[in-house]
């Protein structure tokens, strides 16, 4: 008896361990994380202190652990989240809901199987899902979200290109726009003004080809807020539906602009070169000197693009609001004069500016920016397309940097019986006759003791009708007499000694 007890002992002892063993199993058998994840941004929204992160976890029972953890949320809060198709800022329908995070934790936690409409989701089909995660406040106020990201093809990487945008009719609104690579090689544009107006939403868009040379429209972009400046656009194509990637845009041929709302199209609030259009660091500033108007003066500004081609930059000061000035690069000198190389935006009267984008010469010719700063050339500003003989600034570019922009000439005298002339191609040329054009500036440096220079309508001696407009010093025996050839000149001058007939010579003016 003694021993059947001791066995029935033994056997319950062997029966209780084999319990203890097979729970311990049971436990090692439920779900497990595998150690992969993956981690994504939530940036804040209407809180600045709140912000986080969203991980998705895989399991090894095929489903997936998405945990959202924020920091910056208060004790009894509830704050709705969920995954939404698309991108944050296209925008798009909810496609799962997540537990709703925890105020006093910051914190939620979901396992996932499935989507909303019951389709099976893997670990895999959720790190590279179209989609972005939205956390609200709470329930009664949905609308206002304390975190949002983009996850899976919609993650911004680190690489992105900021361009600036300029103001244009209000000084105090400008800013910038970002350009950020997504995981999927889509862009998204991130536009932030400052100065804009609370309430007003103003309208975007990128267009083709450069400020300068403006074009259609060829991406919409996402209107920007007045009260906070900002936009976000999610980009993979044009409005013509082609696709686009993230370094097309980088070498697209186009520019920005910010309207100031969509019943005020026709103003702008901000503009600025993108892509192969934007201006770097390398520029070369040319002198416009006054000719017709000692008022009007001012610069030319050569800015290399990122393509090589050239933003020609006009900027004169004294102009006239209401009148537009055309205005040109020429072949050589301004003392020599020259055919017009290359049209250049009329200049606005009220302004005072203008800007051209130049890439060719106006018989076809490819020129680049080095090549502008080498080129033989000048710049003139006209008064306006009806006065075209009139010049109101000019200025020598490119190799003539530093040649004058006057034509000289060194006068002496043989005796009481002629002037002689030396400069501007001319060697002890006696009486020469000359040919000036309207708008260009011409000096005589004269050392003529005893026999006054005057230059007169009429071919005679003694100070009677003296030609006088543009011309500074008129009747100098000894220094240097200036003459500015206004639009109005007629169309014969003379220059004469003031004693002796002998002395004279014809002036030609000419356009």
């Amino acid at each position: 008896m003694k021993k059947f007890l001791k066995l029935y002992f033994l056997s319950c002892l062997f029966l209780s361990s084999m319990t203890f063993f097979t729970g311990c199993s049971d436990d090692e058998a439920l779900p497990q994380l595998t150690g992969e994840s993956k981690q994504f941004v939530l940036f804040n929204k209407s809180n600045p202190s709140i912000s986080g992160t969203v991980t998705i976890s895989k399991r090894n029972d095929d489903a997936t652990l998405i945990t959202v953890q924020l920091n910056g949320t208060s004790a009894g809060g509830t704050h709705p989240a969920h995954i939404h198709a698309n991108s944050a800022a296209e925008g798009g329908a909810i496609a799962l809901d997540l537990s709703a995070v925890d105020g006093s934790t910051g914190k939620s936690e979901t396992v996932v199987k499935t989507l909303n409409n019951g389709s099976p989701i893997t670990y895999d089909q959720l790190i590279n899902l179209d989609g972005y995660v939205n956390v609200h406040l709470s329930v009664v106020d949905l609308e206002t979200l304390i975190a949002q990201g983009d996850i899976g093809i919609n993650e911004l990487t680190s690489t992105s290109k900021t361009y600036p945008l300029s103001a244009v009719s209000n000084t105090a609104i400008s800013g910038t726009a970002k350009f950020t690579k997504r995981v999927s090689g889509k862009t998204l544009v991130s536009i932030a003004l400052t100065g804009t107006t609370p309430g007003v939403s103003s309208i975007a868009h990128i267009h083709l080809n450069t400020v300068a040379q403006t074009g259609g429209v060829v991406v919409d972009l996402t209107p920007v807020n007045g009260s906070s400046g900002k936009s976000e656009t999610s980009v993979n194509k044009l409005n013509t539906g082609a696709a686009i990637t993230y370094d097309e845009l980088l070498i697209f041929n186009g520019y920005i602009n910010v309207h100031e709302s969509a019943t005020a199209i026709s103003t702008l609030i901000a503009q600025g070169d993108i892509g192969k259009n934007e201006l770097t660091n390398t520029s070369k500033t040319y002198t416009l000197s006054a000719v017709s108007n000692n008022a009007i003066s001012g610069t030319a500004k050569f800015t290399k693009r990122v393509s090589g081609e050239t933003l020609v930059s006009i900027s004169i000061t004294g102009t006239t609001a209401g009148v537009s000035s055309p205005a040109h690069i020429h072949l050589n000198t301004a003392a020599q004069g020259g055919p017009i190389a290359i049209d250049l935006t009329n200049i606005t009267g009220a302004t005072g500016k203008s800007e051209t984008s130049v890439n060719k010469l106006n018989n076809g010719t490819p020129i680049t920016y080095e090549e502008l700063l080498n080129f033989n050339g000048y710049i003139n500003v006209h008064q306006s397309a009806n006065n075209l003989a009139t010049i109101i600034a000019q200025g020598n570019i490119g190799s003539n940097t530093g040649n004058p922009t006057t034509v000289n000439y060194n006068v002496t005298n043989s005796g009481a019986t002629s002037y002689v002339f030396n400069g501007n191609g001319l060697t002890n040329s006696n009486n020469p006759n000359l040919t000036f054009q309207r708008g260009k500036t011409y000096t005589f440096t004269v050392n003529t003791p005893g026999h006054p220079f005057l230059i007169k309508s009429v071919q005679s001696t003694g100070t009677l009708n003296p030609f006088s407009d543009g011309v500074t010093n008129n009747g100098s025996s000894n220094g240097i007499i200036t003459f500015t050839v206004p639009s109005n000149a007629p169309n014969t001058l003379y220059y004469i000694c003031e004693f002796h007939s002998s002395m004279t010579g014809i002036i030609t003016i000419t356009n």
